[in-house]
């Protein structure tokens, strides 16, 4: 049974939550954690397009009403969703409308020109990027505010929409610090997968999927055979699963590196801070990252990060302060790099300060800075 409406609300709609964990839902529930943490004179009322309902346990009951569009047969939620979205919006007359996706905005900017309601818009990555929609293009200018995760996000809306710096401000991701933390490597994984105890491994953690090929894991795998060359026995570890796997297993079979390279499927979250410990050197020289929370993780496990110079990894590496970037299409720039962080040749002294990597990245990115920020944001309608 969905929650009581409640008046003069403020109105987060979102894909979804609980049922599907990806990058945007891990954000969408920090923006809740936040929120439901925040001195509050109004109530939170979240639409859920795509979730059936909330989980047996919810943190969230107290301070959040849920309207879920996912128990709707699928051929039909889009149009449950949307209209209760309008219905409720002009029921209730809610002080602000957040937008969890851009694909939500032109029913905001409907809402708005019928009754002066004010509405942001939550900007992620490729979803922002090259907009060519004449009605997602309208609802950006009419928006009050376009909350980017990042500042590669930020500037490509600049550039390409032509909307003023003002009005996008930065909300960057952020990430719960207690679950990762700085380690010896775990024997237990060394055994699972017929490690030596000083053997250098490479690490890459995202989904294996064919619409990801930007993740940059192809790129890695065509750098091996030079990284060799000068570390010999190193190993690269791929975590994830994904409907790419096929593709990149005949990609390693192809480069002759089936000796080097595991694939290890899914990892649940209770695994990720052991495989980051794993590791000498994270990297992902992805192109097409709105952010990557990964990024975060590994420098949270005190572990040198690799990422590209192209998307989001320039926000999550502070521009080459808590690591380094590198083109994501010059393999041999990749391998160079990659060579040097493991033969601790890098000029770049911080990779070599695990303690201080990790101080760094909480200071920046951890939760108690990310509700500071949403907060000040949200300090006209609080």
């Amino acid at each position: 049974m969905q929650s009581s409406p409640k008046p003069d609300a403020i109105h987060l709609w979102f894909p979804n939550l609980f049922e599907f964990k990806g990058g945007i839902q891990v954000y969408l529930l920090d923006w809740l954690n936040a929120l439901v943490r925040l001195p509050r004179s109004r109530p939170w009322v979240v639409f859920d397009k795509l979730d059936r309902a909330e989980p047996a346990v919810n943190p969230y009951t107290d301070h959040v009403a849920f309207w879920f569009s996912g128990r709707v047969p699928k051929p039909l939620q889009t149009l449950h969703f949307a209209w209760s979205l309008v219905r409720e919006a002009l029921r209730q007359r809610p002080r602000l409308i957040i937008c969890g996706h851009l694909n939500f905005a032109p029913v905001a900017l409907l809402i708005s020109r019928l009754t002066g309601i004010p509405y942001w818009i939550v900007v992620y990555g490729v979803d922002a990027w090259s907009v060519r929609d004449r009605l997602k293009q309208a609802a950006l200018h009419r928006a009050e505010r376009v909350v980017s995760i990042s500042g590669y996000t930020r500037d490509r809306l600049i550039a390409e929409q032509h909307l003023p710096a003002e009005v996008i401000p930065l909300l960057p991701v952020t990430f719960d610090a207690s679950r990762f933390a700085i380690a010896p490597k775990p024997a237990h994984l060394i055994y699972r997968y017929g490690l030596h105890p000083d053997q250098p491994i490479i690490l890459t953690v995202t989904r294996l999927s064919r619409e990801d090929g930007y993740k940059g894991y192809d790129q890695i795998l065509r750098a091996l055979p030079q990284i060799r060359q000068q570390v010999p026995n190193v190993h690269y570890i791929l975590v994830g699963k994904g409907d790419d796997r096929p593709r990149v297993e005949r990609l390693i079979a192809e480069l002759g590196l089936q000796d080097c390279v595991t694939l290890t499927g899914f990892v649940p979250d209770r695994e990720l801070n052991n495989h980051y410990n794993l590791c000498d050197v994270f990297v992902m020289p992805s192109k097409g990252e709105g952010f990557g929370i990964v990024y975060l993780e590994a420098l949270a496990c005190g572990k040198p990060t690799i990422g590209g110079n192209q998307d989001g990894a320039i926000d999550a590496l502070q521009h080459g302060e808590l690591g380094v970037l590198v083109d994501p299409d010059d393999v041999q720039a990749i391998a160079q790099v990659t060579t040097q962080v493991l033969l601790k040749t890098c000029d770049h002294p911080l990779l070599y300060q695990p303690e201080r990597l990790r101080q760094r990245v909480i200071e920046i990115f951890g939760f108690e800075r990310f509700q500071a920020t949403l907060a000040d944001l949200l300090k006209g309608y609080l």
